[in-house]
């Protein structure tokens, strides 16, 4: 079978044709027509190919799943937090480093860990790979560090780069 027809490689085409036409807000046939050429230039040009960068559908859905849940309990807590009469926040900054090999990821990282609740990343250090993190609750200090750890591990699974060179 041609390596480029793999029904694989046609999901995605399928996929980036479908977040072009997104994009533009909607489904025509010039949207699709260019939507599939710039799909298939980039598959052409190995964009998602082992040893260049490629996408697993299964971690990738997790980690989706992972940052919605994220999403929901945030939003309640900092909703409960306002409601309430009393203010029981303990804020703290918090320094969380990475592995290196996450720094491919670590734009992704940032909006992810940012939903993660009572957390927002306010620094970044990439040459370090350390995040420095506000918390409104100091006392989840270890299970945010944790949870940043989760997302680290999910990302890299996910979203696999090649090993990175010794001369970085």
């Amino acid at each position: 079978m041609n390596p480029l027809l793999r029904p694989r490689r046609l999901v995605v085409v399928a996929a980036l044709t479908l977040v072009w036409c997104g994009l533009w807000g909607e489904v025509t046939v010039a949207n699709a027509v260019s939507g599939l050429g710039i799909a298939s230039i980039v598959i052409m040009l190995g964009v998602g190919t082992p040893g260049r960068g490629s996408i697993r559908l299964r971690p990738l859905l997790h980690l989706l799943w992972v940052v919605a849940l994220d999403l929901v309990k945030s939003t309640v807590s900092v909703a409960t937090e306002i409601i309430t009469p009393t203010d029981r926040t303990n804020e703290s900054i918090i320094a969380v480093n990475v592995t290196p090999e996450s720094r491919d990821h670590l734009l992704l990282l940032i909006v992810a860990i940012t939903l993660t609740p009572g957390t927002a990343v306010v620094d970044a250090d990439p040459d370090t790979g350390t995040l420095y993190l506000h918390l409104l609750h100091d006392e989840r200090r270890a299970a945010t560090i944790e949870h940043v750890e989760l997302l680290t591990r999910i990302a890299c699974n996910a979203l696999p780069t090649s090993t990175r060179t010794a001369s970085t």
